[in-house]
C-alpha cells in the first residue's frame, strides 16, 4: 500500500479518535488502535524513532483506556473528569523535561534520529498526556495543545504534510474538547 494512502488512513482514524474522545465516547479507543498501528509504520520510515515507538505505547494505552471507560460505563458510573493541582503539573512537566533531555542526548549520540530532542519531548509528553486522557484529567487538552504545536514543526521538517495538517486540525479540536470537558467538570459540582 503506498505511503500516502497509509497516511490518509492514519489521519482519518486519528481525527475520529479525537472527536470521539471529546464526546467521551468509549469507541474512541478503537480508532486510536488503528491510527497508532498505521503511524508506527509511518514514523519508522520517517526516522522519528521515539515517535514510532510511542505508537506502541498508544496501542497499549488505548486498550487500557477502553477497559477503564467501558468498566465505568458498565457500572453506570462513568469516570468523572478531574483537575490536577498546580504542584502535580510542576512535577509532571519537570519530569518530562528531564527525561526528554536525557533521551535526546542518547538519541543524538547513538542513533540517526531526526530532531532527537523535540522527538523526545513530544514522545514523553504524549505518554503522560495519554494517561491523563484515560483518567479524564481536564488539563490533558492543554498538554496536547503544546505537544501538538511542537509536533507540527517536526512533521513539516520530515515532509509529513498530511500529518502536520492533522495536528493543525487537532489544535482546533483540542479547544473544543477542553471547553466540553470543563463544562462537564463544572456540572459535576452543581
Amino acid at each position: 500500500m503506498p505511503s500516502i494512502i497509509i497516511e490518509i488512513l492514519a489521519v482519518t482514524t486519528a481525527l475520529l479518535y479525537l472527536f470521539l474522545a471529546a464526546e467521551e465516547d468509549v469507541k474512541c479507543w478503537y480508532a486510536a488502535i488503528i491510527s497508532s498501528s498505521l503511524y508506527f509504520y509511518i514514523m519508522l520510515n520517517a526516522n522519528l524513532i521515539m515517535e514510532a515507538y510511542l505508537q506502541i505505547f498508544y496501542i497499549g494505552m488505548a486498550i487500557f483506556g477502553f477497559f477503564q471507560w467501558r468498566k465505568s460505563y458498565a457500572n453506570n458510573e462513568p469516570i468523572k473528569i478531574k483537575s490536577w493541582e498546580l504542584k502535580t503539573h510542576i512535577y509532571v512537566i519537570a519530569t518530562i523535561i528531564i527525561i526528554s533531555l536525557l533521551s535526546g542526548i542518547l538519541l543524538s549520540k547513538y542513533t540517526n534520529a531526526a530532531l532527537p530532542f523535540l522527538d523526545a519531548i513530544t514522545t514523553f509528553g504524549a505518554i503522560i498526556t495519554t494517561y491523563m486522557v484515560a483518567k479524564k484529567v481536564l488539563e490533558n487538552w492543554i498538554y496536547w495543545f503544546v505537544i501538538d504545536s511542537i509536533s507540527i514543526y517536526i512533521f513539516v521538517s520530515r515532509e509529513l504534510f498530511l500529518t502536520a495538517i492533522l495536528f493543525l486540525v487537532y489544535l482546533i479540536i483540542i479547544i473544543f474538547g477542553y471547553i466540553s470537558w470543563k463544562k462537564t467538570l463544572q456540572e459535576q459540582y452543581e
